[in-house]
Parts: structure tokens; C-alpha cells; sequence
């Protein structure tokens, strides 16, 4: 059968090709009763619409916007922060229109780099790692880009939690019952793995060192010297579970540990309890996120809050802002005089440099307590 085209619809209607290709992009410019003519003569030749590659390339946009994970897409849709950030996202993007494209850093074939190949009009860089390949892609293609979970840059905008202040609360809840002995099981991209000497250690991601350095201010004050163990970010249960086994097996236990995440902080209790010991009673566990697992583990778990789909809405708005400020630029009309390309152009760097950050809160449940014999 041969290849159904614009130029076919309009031999039948009775139009130029043009007219037919108006009444796909540009109905405003036809009579209600021609469009439908047109619609409906597309209809019965099945034609499915204008190539999405050609409009794009006409429009200028691809109408989508692009979302950059350091992990695998099967993180997307495991990990209850990330499903809570990507679903905020995609209601966000819901009412404009556009499109929610998901971008790996790697590729099954390296002649295929998501970050480079595919058309987006805009992305979110989401908890990339330092020196992420795809975010430099990115970058290089000069696209609107907002930095989530990431150090923020000179000239970008980004949006991130209070990682260090909710940290911060955290370890002071654990000050305040009693507890001396403390460990923090945290998670980087980068070794060195396993435990630290230096409990903040160079080239870890920003939300790694942010809660690092806020776990620390308060137990520094209090002369507690916590022990610090690392894993790497795609680190196992299993793996979370030795780690644990590790600390609670060493000379000196820990009567309390502090946690990267609720994922983590629900294996540590498991494996305590699989120990034969008790949280709180022996033991108390403090997580970050305020999962919908925190409420699921037994003990209700005592974590800080962040608020996921503030973040994701956030992220959403300072993107589309960004787009529109910068095809505002590009579309002053000299004609409008320098006045009005500086004034698009102040606006564009405004919103670039925009840097959000979200509050966090500690949510006191049932799985601290003062130590034992306090």
C-alpha cells in the first residue's frame, strides 16, 4: 500500500498541500467545516498525523522533556522516592502538554548515549553523581537544565531539600536521649567503601556530603566520635545487613545508628532484630526521606521528612520558566530595540540562577529511645 502524505489528502479534498498541513498545526487558520473535510478524508485513508520529527524540527521544540537518572530505569520504578519525585513531575507536566522522557546515564551500545540522542527541549538532572557523563551531555547541547539533589552551579538552577539541616536534626534527637555511641551507615557513588577515616571524605555527591556534615555538627559538639560506614549506592541488602552485622559485632556497638535512607534504616532493623536484640530498647534507628516504608516497618520509624512531590513541582516549574525565558530572548525582535533583548536577557540569568531549597522536618515515631540502663 502505498504511503499515505499530506499531498495525498489534499488530491483527494481538493486543497493545496499546505491547507491540509494547516489544519493539523495551524486550525485557527481554516473554516471549522473544511477542517473537518480534511480530518475526516485523513481518516479514511489512515493517515496518522504529521511525522512527530518533522513537526518537531519545524516547531523548533519536541515537545518533551527529559528526566537524567544515574541509576537504571528500573530505579525509577522501585525506589519509593524516586516513583514519589517522577510521579510529581509527570502531574506537573500533565496541564502544559508536554512530555516525560526518561534518560539513563548508559547504553547498551555506545554508539546510542541518551543524553546526547535524544530530543528534549529541556531536562532535570536528578541525584547524578559527580562527574556524570549524561549531565555533561547535556550541558554540551546547551539545553534549559535544572540541577535536583545536586551541588548547585553558577548559572544554573536547581532545587534541592535541606539535606544538611534535616541531618542536622536527626543526630540531635539522638544527643538529647542519651545516646553516646553512634554510626551512620551512609551511601556514595565513589569510594573509599567501608569505614572512614575521615568521616566526609572528597568526590562524594552533594546530598551524601550534606548529610554527612549535618550528622556531624551536633555529635561533634556533644565530643562524640561516630563511627562512619560507606556502601556504594547500588550497594545490595545483603550488603546493608554485613554492615550492620559489622557494627553490632564490633568491641564497642553502637546504641543507636543513623541511617542515609529509610530503605536502609528498614534493613537495619531487620537484621537487628533477626540478632535477637530489640529497637528501641537495645537499639534505636534513625532513617532520612520519610518513605511511605517508614510507617510500613515495625517499629514506626523516627526519619526526617522530605517533602518529594514539593520537589518534583518545583523542579517542573523552574524548567518551564527557564524554557520560556529563554525562547523569550531568543525571540526579542531587534526591532524592539537593545532594550528589550537586555531586559529578556536579565530575566533568562534571573531564572537560571535560581536556587530553591525545600524545608525538611524529623518525625519522632517509635523506633528511638533513650539507650539502655537511661
Amino acid at each position: 500500500m502505498a504511503k499515505v502524505t499530506l499531498q495525498t489528502i489534499a488530491d483527494k479534498v481538493g486543497v493545496s498541500r499546505m491547507t491540509v498541513s494547516n489544519a493539523f498545526s495551524r486550525p485557527d487558520q481554516l473554516s471549522a467545516t473544511l477542517r473537518a473535510r480534511i480530518l475526516t478524508a485523513a481518516e479514511e485513508l489512515g493517515y496518522a498525523g504529521p511525522d512527530p520529527a518533522a513537526r518537531a524540527l519545524a516547531r523548533g521544540s519536541t515537545g518533551a522533556i527529559g528526566v537524567l537518572l544515574t541509576d537504571s530505569l528500573q530505579y525509577a520504578f522501585t525506589d519509593e522516592n524516586a516513583t514519589g519525585f517522577l510521579g510529581a513531575v509527570a502531574a506537573a507536566l500533565a496541564p502544559t502538554g508536554l512530555a516525560l522522557t526518561l534518560l539513563t546515564e548508559s547504553a547498551q551500545q555506545r554508539d546510542v548515549i541518551p543524553a546526547r540522542d535524544v530530543a528534549v527541549d529541556g531536562a532535570l538532572i536528578y541525584s547524578c553523581n559527580p562527574g556524570s557523563e549524561g549531565t555533561a551531555w547535556l550541558l554540551r547541547r546547551k539545553l534549559p537544565v535544572v540541577l535536583v539533589d545536586q551541588t548547585p552551579e553558577p548559572g544554573s538552577a536547581s532545587v534541592n531539600i535541606d539535606d544538611y539541616g534535616g541531618a542536622q536534626a536527626g543526630a540531635a534527637h539522638l544527643v538529647e536521649l542519651g545516646h553516646r555511641r553512634i554510626a551512620i551507615l551512609s551511601v556514595s557513588a565513589v569510594g573509599p567503601f567501608g569505614e572512614l577515616a575521615d568521616p566526609v571524605p572528597a568526590g562524594i555527591s552533594h546530598v551524601t556530603r550534606q548529610r554527612l556534615t549535618g550528622w556531624l555538627v551536633p555529635l561533634t559538639a556533644a565530643g562524640l566520635r561516630p563511627t562512619v560506614l560507606q556502601q556504594p549506592t547500588n550497594a545490595t541488602p545483603a550488603a546493608e545487613i554485613a554492615a550492620t552485622r559489622r557494627l553490632l559485632d564490633s568491641a564497642d556497638p553502637p546504641t543507636a545508628i543513623l541511617c542515609f535512607s529509610d530503605a536502609i534504616a528498614a534493613n537495619v532493623i531487620r537484621t537487628i532484630q533477626d540478632a535477637g536484640l530489640r529497637v528501641p530498647e537495645d537499639l534505636s534507628v534513625v532513617g532520612f526521606d520519610d518513605s511511605p516504608l517508614a510507617e510500613r516497618v515495625r517499629p514506626t520509624l523516627t526519619t526526617v521528612r522530605q517533602d518529594v512531590a514539593a520537589k518534583g513541582r518545583a523542579a517542573v516549574a523552574a524548567l518551564i520558566e527557564k524554557i520560556a525565558a529563554i525562547e523569550k530572548a531568543e525571540q526579542a525582535p531587534v526591532a524592539a530595540g537593545t532594550a528589550a533583548i537586555e531586559t529578556a536577557a536579565i530575566e533568562t540569568a534571573t531564572i537560571e540562577t535560581a536556587a530553591v531549597l525545600l524545608p525538611t522536618e524529623l518525625v519522632v515515631r517509635n523506633s528511638t529511645a533513650p539507650p539502655p540502663g537511661r
